[in-house]
């Protein structure tokens, strides 16, 4: 009697794992790919740099050394340095450039389907194109002689040129002028199509009301943007504590450390001095970073979010 069972039972498993791959394998054969793809390309290697950072890696021989990787970043004067710039031109840069953005969305919503869509092409135009290429025009602009687009603009007002790149007074804050003015196009993207999914009868009231444009921007339109304002701050701030491309094309982290950010610091130990186990550190400590902060904008600033 036993035996039947244990036979019956196991004609009943193997039916529901054949009815289950019938229905399903062909779900899990299409998803085998990206996921493969995904285990190969990004855990492996998020894997390795993290065992690398405890090793003074070399390409025939790799010795572990512990925490000595961690400890030689942090105190390294450079290292801070580098996490200050980031800072500051996170700081600098993202809330005026959301401010930016939501302003020119206001400007533009108004206006007709084909007026809206040449400007949303227009100001996405920079996001399509490639950093180096707009580095490389911007490096123009900043030209010291009067050949430069911003000296030659200045001069017609009786000012003298100025070394925009080649000063540590001025070097970051140039970097930061490239985002105020370009770069807004995903921001308006995101804004118009939520003021797009804002009711109009709510405008509708508050005219009855005879509110006026400023309390319609502060009492509707701006608390049911907080949803997108909070996306366009979390990627925001992700973003710009990995700019590279400008640092790395127009200013090399000078004059004097004045524009080194933490991820040119990263490329310059790994591929221009190979300390490999070194830069993987920095790479491991930038990461904490961006979670601690995206955790704590989570936290901190979507508990007033109207969904």
């Amino acid at each position: 009697m036993a035996t039947v069972l244990r036979e019956n039972k196991k004609r009943w498993s193997w039916g529901i794992a054949k009815q289950f791959i019938k229905d399903y394998g062909w779900c899990y054969i299409f998803i085998a790919l990206p996921v493969l793809l995904f285990l190969v390309f990004t855990v492996y290697p998020l894997i390795s740099a993290f065992i690398m950072s405890f090793q003074e890696y070399g390409i025939l021989e790799s010795r572990y050394i512990g925490l000595e990787n961690y400890k030689k970043l942090l105190g390294s004067e450079i290292f801070w340095k580098s996490i200050k710039n980031t800072v500051i031109y996170t700081v600098g840069t993202v809330p005026v450039s959301i401010i930016i953005s939501f302003l020119l969305s206001l400007l533009i919503f108004p206006l007709n389907k084909r007026s809206q869509t040449f400007f949303k092409a227009s100001f996405y135009l920079p996001a399509v194109t490639s950093g180096v290429t707009m580095s490389l025009i911007w490096l123009w602009m900043f030209d010291p002689t009067k050949s430069g687009l911003i000296n030659l603009f200045l001069s017609w007002f009786g000012i003298d040129q100025h070394m925009w790149l080649a000063s540590s007074d001025t070097a970051l804050f140039s970097l930061m002028l490239m985002t105020y003015i370009g770069g807004h196009g995903s921001g308006i993207i995101l804004y118009m199509a939520a003021m797009g999914g804002i009711p109009k009868s709510l405008y509708e009231a508050a005219d009855i009301d005879a509110a006026s444009w400023w309390s319609k921007i502060k009492n509707i339109t701006w608390p049911l943007l907080k949803p997108t304002t909070l996306y366009m701050l979390i990627t925001g701030i992700i973003g710009s504590f990995q700019v590279f491309e400008a640092t790395y094309v127009m200013t090399q982290g000078g004059p004097n450390f004045a524009t080194t950010t933490i991820a040119y610091l990263i490329y310059k130990h790994a591929f221009e001095y190979y300390q490999f186990g070194l830069a993987s550190a920095e790479a491991f400590v930038l990461g904490v970073i961006i979670i601690i902060v995206s955790v704590l904008q989570f936290k901190y600033m979507s508990s007033d979010v109207e969904y």
